[in-house]
């Protein structure tokens, strides 16, 4: 199966190539699961990433030269991106963009960093829009890596300082996915939880399979005999969305602290049984800014439907810096273009952003929001929105790292 073929198939179109695409000068890997339990954050992404990719190309490209999106299905599977980030590599792709899966990330940039040393002159850069385990920016940490959403400490920070305001929050049950990420949001949540509300007891640790848990009820019966009152969960995709329609069906009555409470099909699974319930943190909702972006706006008109729900703020920052990076560095190098972006800052409609260059972690603003009823945007045409709880501002959201980055000389 030639490229051309691969990415028609993955985007769902049946027209075909009749001559071939034409040679793209600046070639871009995608690996995220565009099949299985993660395929709708995957492909939602996935035409994220190519509408600002087009519309960098529609200004003139990056230094004169055109972008080209390539997509593989990795299946969240960390093998199966080993797999394909090789293929990608074969075929000439010189920046990779991968987020669904901190267990694929960390086999990712440990590949991008054994490639780039073995292969000087061919290096790869690898721009990171959603695997949020801390060791990436910590004691993973590499020249080649950028990551553009808060990692999960990050992020648990900014939940627990609004749980320790409510004095209702007594009883909490963490439910995470059974693979590196989940275990840093449970570790966040326990260690964050006893620090600023010791008073709060975790009634249940539970870790579950990687999107293969088809019904949650089990896990649901377990949440209510243990009579939590709160749920913390970074779940996302299909878990996020089976797990809470698991709880409405069972009539459970818990806040829902979440990572991904805006995950694709979330809110219409959740209905009015989430009003003042399920609350997320985000960099971006649609009730954030006074004003839609425009971008916002026309991703809509390019792609109708709820399961289209634009949901990737972070990604329109990150081809924002890579083209302003790259305008800086006078080239599309993959070291120059790291090196320009290294300490970059930006300033966005919802504040400013900075990518640290110690660690190469994004500092941007962050939302805890909770979904309710007259918001001026609903969310999947539900009448239901996003409501902002609390913004902590990029610069805020900074937190010590461990990082002993080796810089190419």
């Amino acid at each position: 199966m030639n490229a051309c073929t691969r990415r028609i198939l993955a985007l769902g179109f049946t027209i075909a190539c009749l001559a071939g695409p034409a040679a793209a000068d600046v070639k871009i890997a995608f690996i995220d699961p565009l099949s299985g339990g993660g395929a709708a954050t995957g492909i939602l992404a996935q035409k994220t990433h190519q509408f600002y990719i087009d519309a960098i190309n529609a200004a003139g490209g990056v230094n004169g030269e055109k972008l080209e999106l390539l997509s593989y299905d990795n299946k969240v599977n960390p093998q199966e991106s080993l797999i394909q980030l090789k293929r990608a590599l074969d075929e000439g792709a010189r920046y990779v963009v991968q987020g669904n899966g901190s267990s694929v990330a960390l086999a990712i940039t440990d590949a991008v960093q054994k490639h780039n040393e073995r292969n000087p002159g061919k290096e790869v850069l690898y721009l990171n829009y959603a695997a949020v385990d801390p060791a990436l920016t910590n004691e993973k940490c590499n020249f080649w890596h950028f990551r553009f959403d808060a990692d999960a400490d990050m992020k648990m920070a900014a939940l627990t300082d609004v749980i320790a305001r409510d004095k209702k929050v007594q009883r909490v049950y963490l439910i995470n996915q059974d693979y590196s990420f989940g275990k840093a949001v449970a570790a966040a949540a326990n260690k964050m939880l006893a620090e600023s509300r010791p008073d709060i007891k975790i009634v249940g640790d539970e870790l579950h399979p990687l999107q293969k848990v088809n019904d949650f009820s089990p896990y649901v019966a377990k949440i209510k005999a243990a009579g939590a009152d709160t749920v913390i969960t970074g779940n996302w995709s299909n878990d996020m969305v089976l797990l809470i329609k698991a709880g409405k069906d069972a009539g459970l009555k818990v806040n829902w602290e979440t990572y991904y409470g805006g995950s694709p099909g979330a809110v219409t699974a959740i209905g009015e049984a989430g009003v003042d319930a399920l609350k997320q943190v985000s960099e971006w909702h649609r009730n954030a800014a006074p004003e839609l972006d425009a971008t916002v706006a026309a991703f809509s008109k390019r792609y109708p439907g709820k399961e289209n729900e634009y949901a990737y703020w972070r990604a329109k920052t990150m081809w924002d810096m890579f083209a302003a990076a790259a305008k800086k560095a006078q080239s599309n190098d993959p070291i120059k273009v790291a090196r320009a972006m290294e300490g970059m800052k930006m300033s966005t409609s919802l504040g400013e952003v900075e990518m640290r260059a110690d660690n190469h972690q994004l500092l941007q603003p962050l939302f805890v929001s909770t979904l309710a009823r007259n918001v001026k945007y609903d969310s999947e045409g539900s009448g239901l929105g996003w409501k902002t709880d609390a913004k902590v501002e990029g610069k805020a959201t900074a937190l010590p790292t461990t990082c002993k980055m080796e810089r190419p000389k």
